[in-house]
This record gives C-alpha cells, structure tokens and sequence, in this order.
C-alpha cells in the first residue's frame, strides 16, 4: 500500500462505527467513511470534543453540524511547500483528498528529476492539489474541471502555495470533451493525472459513468501524450476498479504503446491511534 506518510497538518486520529477522527490543523472534524466497517471503542477524546461532524442520512446525503468552526482554514503539506484552503460543504468534503499525498511525492520526484521541461495534464483535477505539486516540481500544468467553482478554488491554493501565474493554464471543460478538441489541435503532453469521479456531470450535462467510461478515456488520453511521455496516474475511489483492474487497463494502453511498466495499489492513510492504515482507494501508475 502506497501511505500518505509526511503530513504534519493533518492526521487521522482514530476509525470507528463508518466515521473517521481527523485533525485538519488545529480543528478534529468527524466524516463518515463507508471502509470503516468495523465498531472499536471510541475512547480518543476527539470524538466528543470535534469542531464539525457531517452526520450521514438514511435517505442520502447528510448535513454538517459546527462547534467553533470558521468557513475557511488553511493547512501545509510541508513536504513539498504547498498550502491549502478548506471550506466544508455538500456531502462530507473539505476540498482536499489528503492521501493523493502519496502520489504528489511520487510525480513530483519523477518531474523534478527529468532534465527537461515537463507539460502535465490534470484532468478531474477538483481543488488542485495534484496541480499544485506538479507545478512546484517545475511542470506547467493544464489543470481541467468541469466546475467553476473548484477551478476558482484551485487558484486560491496555487496562490496560497506561492505559485507562479504562468505555471498553471486553468480550463472549466468537461474533460472528454477537452481532450478530444486537444487531439484535434495537435497538443501534448508529458505526463497526465486523472482523478475521475464515480459519477458525474459535464457543464453541459454531459453524463460520466466510471465503469462504463473510463477504459475508453485512458485510450483517448493516449492520443495526447507526447513522443516521451514521463508517466500516467489514475486515482480511484470506486470499489469495483482495483489495482488489478488499473494495471489491466494501463498495461493495455500504455506499456504496448510506449513501453515503460505499470504499478498499482491501494493507498491509504495512517491512524494515528493505532499504527494501522486506512485504506482510501487505488491508484495506477505508468512511468517509462
């Protein structure tokens, strides 16, 4: 399992009963996590004395209740010198996936130790914190999401990180769509990210089913990359795409393309509590 190991601003303070104790900087938040499916004795402190906790609804969804929260807090991923700005909103999310951590340290090697300039696509690419990390290991990225709001989001924290105007390219697109006008321009790139959701909608309503789409994505995408491509990054929260599935599908398209070698595993975070980890995902990662 790749670990998200270096954070000093977040930590997972304990699991149990489909919720998870966390500390994002100063302030414990509790959040439903549907992999906690076992019930241990709640007996960190946190879980009384939290500062926001999202209560999960029989009918779907669920709400935030506050204590002594502000809208907007900050904390640093001191790894790599990043910086990012949380808002609590709509079902459970802050504005960051903290174990994408172990993925930026592995890009960020990879960007940083090329010896030529790197061009990045970020696709799905939410509040930027992949965007963030590739930047500040001297890419220039194309950060791609079909919701304004995030893409503003994203500026905030290239700012906050102390990013050059010029190191990101930021684009509100439904990200197929994207690639397809970018193919038909003779663009490309280096290195590509993509963290699809489940399920989603394009801003046009354009319909995103992973299951059904995102085999047929990682081919398309393959017409973008350049005549060296540095690696290929797929993240997924889905439970039927596996590791194994991941490998299938970056083999196939990637390895007998452009050679190279596929690696795939869960990723996770620790718990703090118990020196265990808490798994959140898979990743796929195709590097020459």
């Amino acid at each position: 399992m790749w670990t998200a190991n270096h954070w000093k601003d977040y930590e997972v303070i304990d699991t149990s009963g489909g919720e998870k104790l966390e500390r994002w900087g100063k302030y414990l938040l509790v959040r439903p996590d549907p992999q906690v499916i076992w019930q241990t004795p709640k007996t960190e402190k946190g879980w009384k004395k939290m500062n926001g906790h999202y209560h999960r609804s029989s009918k779907g969804g669920g709400e935030w209740e506050f204590f002594d929260l502000p809208q907007q807090w900050s904390i640093c991923y001191h790894h790599l010198d990043l910086t990012f700005n949380l808002k609590p909103f709509s079902f459970k999310h802050t504005g960051l996936f903290p174990e994408q951590a172990a993925n930026w340290d592995w890009f960020y090697e990879k960007i940083k130790n090329a010896g030529r300039p790197i061009r990045v696509l970020n696709l799905f690419a939410y509040t930027g914190g992949a965007t963030c990390a590739a930047a500040k290991a001297g890419a220039f990225v194309t950060h791609v999401d079909a919701s304004k709001g995030m893409v503003t989001w994203a500026k905030e924290n290239a700012k906050s990180s102390n990013l050059p105007d010029t190191s990101v390219r930021w684009i509100v697109d439904d990200c197929v769509k994207f690639v397809e006008r970018e193919i038909r321009r003779g663009n490309t790139y280096d290195a590509i990210i993509m963290d699809p959701p489940s399920y989603g909608r394009g801003p046009k309503g354009e319909i995103w089913k992973i299951e059904e789409a995102i085999h047929p994505f990682i081919k398309l995408c393959t017409q973008v990359l350049s005549d060296k491509p540095l690696f290929f990054l797929v993240n997924s929260y889905t439970t039927g795409l596996q590791p194994a599935v991941l490998t299938y599908m970056l083999s196939t398209e990637l390895s007998k393309k452009f050679g190279g070698h596929v690696t795939a595993d869960e990723i996770g975070l620790p718990v703090s509590s118990n020196g265990l980890v808490l798994p959140c995902g898979a990743s796929g990662r195709w590097e020459c």
